[in-house]
């Protein structure tokens, strides 16, 4: 049961990088540092593994001269979301039926 889970959404800031990204057009880095109290260094090898999967887009722009990162998520990306929370409420019903 456990098998059939994302091991790649099992992280904290993964998934959670993913839960804001799916439901808005595109976040800043910075917002999504902020929102889920990580350390730049840690959001930016989670984003990596995440645009690594294909689950994510990154651009690098500028604005007013200052850098600037925008994440969005993938088609993909919101395909293995919803199987990654289907999966989870398959294996808490199964749990249930114990």
């Amino acid at each position: 049961m456990l098998k059939e889970l994302d091991e790649l959404l099992l992280n904290r800031i993964r998934l959670g990088v993913m839960s804001i990204l799916v439901s808005v057009k595109e976040a800043e880095f910075s917002w999504i540092q902020k929102e889920l109290q990580c350390t730049s260094g840690n959001l930016s090898i989670q984003l990596q593994k995440l645009q690594e999967a294909g689950y994510i887009e990154i651009e690098k722009k500028f604005r007013d001269k200052y850098p600037l990162t925008l994440c969005k998520i993938t088609k993909k990306g919101i395909q293995a979301f919803q199987k990654h929370f289907e999966n989870l409420k398959k294996y808490q019903e199964f749990n249930k039926k114990k």
